[in-house]
């Protein structure tokens, strides 16, 4: 029985061992051409010129500035009157026509 232990493990490894004598075969791939890119062409014209764009919205009204201060009074006029007329009377309502 150790004669077959012993056996057994030598085979395998004489076969595992001729297995890789084997050559590897080379498979060549075809090239595929690469597009190589040649040299710039010459420049365009220029485009023309774009349209306006539309005009905006309005913006929104401003908040109103702060009341200025009251002025010096005045100088009184040499020798001026000044002449105060009371107000007018508001019209008389009219009566209903019958």
């Amino acid at each position: 029985m150790n004669r077959s232990m012993l056996l057994m493990p030598a085979l395998l490894a004489a076969l595992a061992l001729s297995a890789c004598d084997k050559q590897p075969v080379v498979v060549n791939m075809p090239t595929t051409p690469v597009a190589v890119p040649g040299p710039a062409g010459p420049q365009g014209t220029t485009g023309s010129t774009g349209t306006t764009g539309a005009t905006g919205t309005t913006g929104v009204t401003g908040t109103t500035g702060a009341t200025g201060e009251v002025g010096k009074p005045g100088k009184p006029g040499e020798n001026s009157t000044v002449i105060v007329l009371p107000p007018e009377p508001a019209p008389a309502a009219s009566a209903p026509a019958h």
